[in-house]
């Protein structure tokens, strides 16, 4: 079927998760669009990640998946699809896919390839980026990369005002993302302030609710060493700069992408704004722990600096992450070693 010829088209795009994942196919979304005449686009996803596309103009219909896929399923096929692009290639996509009954195009995961980097430590990874590879997906289609990027569109009302934000970080911060899925793609406190001192500049601390704690932990640490010191420890702090403004559980994902793009740069561990921050082509440096940017997740973007423990021998240890080191030493992130530079503004 050719689509370029038709003169009506109605493609659905399927990706279920996560943030990052997500953000990572916004350039097949904007490809289809501009270069398939007539192309109306649906993207079908999960409820909790609707704020994503809230401004994207290149979407004509969201579909979300709900605990009833029959329901969903349902309502897919009143729509009439011309073909559906699956990004996610699971059951439940293969369950729509087959009952749709139209053509369809999935992407290659490379399960494979992943499992003997894990488990034998045997490169096969393409060196490829994943987005490159999303894009494999839709070639069939007549459709190639513009080489223009990731998109994130935000939503007036969610962008952040610098009147909202400490008067210590009025005239430029760095954000540090310091969220993650997992415990092993996340710095432990003691690395998370070695960091921050290094950076020596004002930092908004961004996450979720689950990263309060660690949040506030690291914001009453600064706050202690300046107000608290002893005056022969305050001397030796005489010309840090570095101020902590914890945001963790305090703006939505949104706003916290208002946040990444105005900042002069991005610390981040391997999370879901370390893409929102390459969407806006920002100057960001990328913290790994057990994964490796090996599997083509890296920063998309010419603008990045990657940190990571690359001589072990037990790394990576899993595809996605653990709540907890499997050895029990957590080298990936306890022996990481900082060397970057900051230039003046």
């Amino acid at each position: 079927m050719d689509l370029q010829a038709m003169p009506k088209v109605k493609i659905l795009i399927i990706r279920f998760s996560s943030i990052g994942d997500i953000v990572l196919t916004t350039p097949v979304i904007r490809c289809l669009k501009k270069q398939i005449p007539h192309a109306e686009i649906h993207y079908c996803t999960k409820a909790q990640y609707k704020s994503i596309f809230e401004e994207n103009p290149y979407i004509d219909q969201m579909h979300y998946l709900t605990e009833d896929l029959g329901s969903l399923i349902r309502s897919l096929k009143k729509e009439n699809f011309s073909c559906v692009i699956d990004l996610h290639k699971n059951l439940r996509t293969l369950m729509i896919k087959t009952r749709l009954g139209v053509q369809s195009h999935s992407f290659n995961k490379l399960n494979w390839e992943k499992w003997l980097l894990v488990n034998l430590k045997v490169n096969r990874m393409p060196n490829v980026h994943i987005v490159d590879r999303y894009m494999e997906t839709v070639k069939p289609l007549g459709v190639t990369n513009d080489n223009k990027g990731l998109d994130y569109f935000i939503p007036e009302k969610d962008v952040v005002e610098k009147e909202w934000l400490p008067a210590t970080h009025h005239n430029g911060y760095m954000a540090f993302a310091i969220g993650g899925q997992h415990t092993t793609k996340k710095l432990p406190f003691e690395k998370i302030i070695e960091l921050c001192d290094r950076i020596a500049r004002p930092i908004i601390l961004l996450g979720g609710k689950e990263d309060q704690e660690m949040g506030q932990k690291v914001e009453e640490f600064f706050q202690k060493r300046e107000h608290n010191l002893p005056f022969e420890e305050g001397l030796k702090q005489l010309g840090k700069k570095t101020i902590i403004f914890d945001g963790c559980g305090k703006f939505s994902l949104n706003q916290s992408a208002s946040i990444v793009r105005d900042a002069q740069a991005v610390f981040t561990h391997d999370t879901g704004l370390m893409h929102i921050a390459a969407a806006f082509n920002k100057k960001i440096f990328s913290i790994w722990g057990n994964t490796t940017p090996l599997f083509g997740m890296y920063p998309y973007t010419q603008n990045f600096v990657i940190f990571e423990n690359a001589k072990l021998s037990c790394r990576p240890c899993s595809k996605i992450g653990y709540d907890k080191c499997p050895k029990g030493h957590f080298k990936c992130m306890n022996e990481l070693q900082f060397d970057f530079y900051l230039p003046e503004d």
